[in-house]
């Protein structure tokens, strides 16, 4: 069993306490939380999908794509490609004319 893992006796445990200092390890733990943050970044084709307003079915149909190549474009395993990528930035930038020619 590691040191980590290993159950602390009564008195080894009061030992441990009294040398503590609670503020500055919550502290601590606060700095570090705040170095590891992490900034979503909405990808083109989740944000022009929001835009329109259409689930992730629909706006694949719309673009004449499955599904699963959608969504890897909105998690970044995937980048479409320039007639996709045109179609998003018309999507993103005027999602009314997108779903005009769904409508049609």
């Amino acid at each position: 069993m590691s040191s980590k893992n290993r159950s602390f006796t009564d008195k080894e445990l009061a030992a441990y306490e009294v040398d503590r200092d609670l503020a500055a390890e919550l502290l601590e733990a606060v700095q570090q939380m705040k170095v590891s943050q992490t900034h979503v970044v909405l990808s083109p084709a989740i944000e022009a999908r929001k835009k329109t307003g259409l689930s992730q079915a629909q706006f694949a149909t719309l673009l004449g794509v499955s599904v699963r190549t959608l969504q890897g474009w909105e998690q970044g395993r995937k980048q479409p490609s320039g007639a996709a990528r045109t179609l998003l930035a018309i999507a993103n930038t005027n999602p009314k004319a997108v779903l005009a020619v769904a409508n049609k």
